[in-house]
């Protein structure tokens, strides 16, 4: 068992317990700290405190955390793309459709059953016994790397990374509709939606502080490929931010549309870039993840969608000048005609003919490549 003892300053009072606690050095989420306040193990001036209790100034806060029992869950020999693996840390590459860890309907096939199978023993227990080694989440659809802590130390180390925003995560997102600008930064409180209890929105009563950058790396007219930076860390954060201006994911049902055009299984976003500080060498590491194949090919598809169609707006564009150019040139040449002699008049209709056939040609040209460039992407 772990014990804790904590004192509150004057500039502390005022704030839950819970919140309190999780942002002291004990490393634990609020969900966790709940639970623990539960069953007693949080006590004030020798008094269990209740769950939503305020902290007052020179409150003695005591805090014991019995040692980690043996998860419910089974050990699965699912395969894992390891990007990374020492005695401390494990950072794997997550494919689509895999949820991190066991719960209500998903306690098999997760992440965690995986990792246990191949850490066995060694994983933190900080964060319960159904998400053991789990430190940060990221959603069943989204793909991506993501951080496995192997002791209780470096989970805590990284978790108080994760709280003053020190980790670097960079996510790659295709969104619908062109951005106006090419670069930015949403903010907005995110929590429960108000009706919908499934989804998350954007709730200044109740949401939590909420910041993603993102910038504009190719644009596909309908759709447009960008880059996301989290300062924080909310639950469904990228989707519910890029949806709040506009722009949801494609593929992305629960926060867009429901028309799913491109056939994709869920939102088109992928953590691309994980860094931070190791915790046991204090050394910066950084790891990135390829984009998963069906990102490729969604990319292939836009860009191809786009070029079809500026050229099929290119053969428009020069349809349109050249009646415009042979109208005006045939005019010329009727005027021509007749005001000068008869033999000036046929070498004139000799090169209305060639004038002609040459724009004919170029139609013709124009047409076979855009019948070219269709067959390409059937």
């Amino acid at each position: 068992m772990e014990i804790y003892d904590y004192t509150v300053e004057k500039e502390e009072s005022g704030i839950r317990i819970d919140r309190y606690l999780a942002e002291k050095d004990s490393g634990l989420s609020r969900s966790f700290l709940q639970k623990l306040l539960k069953e007693g193990q949080i006590t004030v001036g020798e008094k269990a405190a209740k769950s939503n209790y305020k902290v007052r100034e020179n409150d003695r806060i005591h805090l014991e955390i019995p040692d980690s029992s043996e998860p419910d869950i089974i050990p699965e020999d699912i395969p894992l793309d390891i990007l990374y693996e020492d005695e401390d840390v494990l950072i794997v590459n997550k494919p689509k459709g895999m949820v991190v860890h066991p719960a209500a309907g998903h306690y098999q096939g997760t992440l965690v059953n995986a990792v246990m199978a191949h850490c066995g023993d060694s994983l933190s227990g900080i964060n319960g016994v159904m998400r053991p080694g789990i430190v940060h989440r990221i959603d069943k659809d989204t793909t991506g790397a993501l951080l496995v802590c192997k002791n209780d130390i470096a989970h805590r180390d990284l978790a108080e990374q994760l709280k003053c925003h020190s980790i670097r995560r960079r996510y790659r997102a295709v969104v619908q509709g062109n951005l106006k600008e090419d670069e930015g930064t949403i903010e907005g409180p995110i929590g429960r939606h108000p009706t919908d209890r499934k989804k998350m929105a954007i709730n200044h009563k109740n949401g939590k502080d909420a910041i993603t950058h993102y910038k504009v790396l190719e644009r596909f007219g309908e759709a447009t490929y960008v880059e996301c930076r989290l300062e924080t860390g909310r639950t469904h954060q990228i989707r519910v931010h890029m949806a709040s201006i506009g722009h949801p994911l494609l593929g992305d049902t629960v926060y867009g549309s429901s028309r799913n055009l491109y056939h994709l299984e869920g939102q088109a976003l992928h953590a691309m870039i994980l860094g931070f500080v190791h915790p046991r060498t204090r050394e910066y590491m950084e790891f990135t993840a390829p984009l998963p194949e069906y990102f490729v090919k969604l990319l292939i598809k836009l860009r191809m969608n786009y070029h079809k169609k500026a050229v099929i707006y290119s053969i428009n564009r020069i349809h349109t000048v050249t009646q415009f150019f042979v109208s005006r040139q045939l005019g010329l040449k009727l005027i021509t005609q007749l005001t000068f002699s008869k033999h000036y008049s046929i070498r004139i209709k000799i090169k209305q003919v060639q004038l002609i056939s040459i724009f004919l040609m170029q139609g013709i040209l124009m047409w076979i490549l855009c019948h070219r460039i269709s067959i390409i992407l059937e």
